[in-house]
């Protein structure tokens, strides 16, 4: 039968049938839903890191203006006088500063989290309970 025409097979067919497609369609939309919180909860743990980070720093920096001046420094930061700058987003508090210690609380604008360091005779800053051990909320 050469004159016959051709049948089209299953087998002669090429690309995807619609119900492949939406298949793969759910399956990432499946994998991005897993995907984006914990996407969420990297980034507030690399706020609270950087927050952490930005109060050990405070802390030396304390250490040295303590050493120059025989007392700790109690006024705003970012200061020339204190020589430390914070984080972009993070602002640091300085509270109950003395010549014998003190206390600095560190938020971040992406989170409401909060973390605090207190150092001396300065009295606790929650979420903080022991002298010179970094807390966060």
């Amino acid at each position: 039968m050469y004159g016959a025409s051709p049948t089209i097979t299953r087998s002669d067919r090429r690309g995807f049938t619609l119900i492949e497609l939406l298949i793969v369609v759910v399956i990432i939309g499946i994998l991005a839903a897993i995907a984006i919180p914990k996407f969420a909860s990297t980034k507030e743990r690399a706020m609270v890191a950087t927050m952490k980070s930005d109060l050990r720093n405070l802390a030396t920096e304390e250490e040295s203006y303590l050493f120059d001046h025989s007392t700790y420094y109690g006024g705003v930061v970012p200061n020339a006088a204190l020589g430390f700058s914070a984080s972009s987003s993070v602002t640091i508090t300085l509270t109950n500063v003395s010549a014998g210690g003190w206390s600095a609380t560190a938020t971040h604008s992406g989170t409401a989290k909060t973390c605090a360091l207190f150092y001396g005779s300065a009295p606790p800053v929650a979420p903080a309970i022991t002298a010179g051990i970094v807390a966060c909320n």
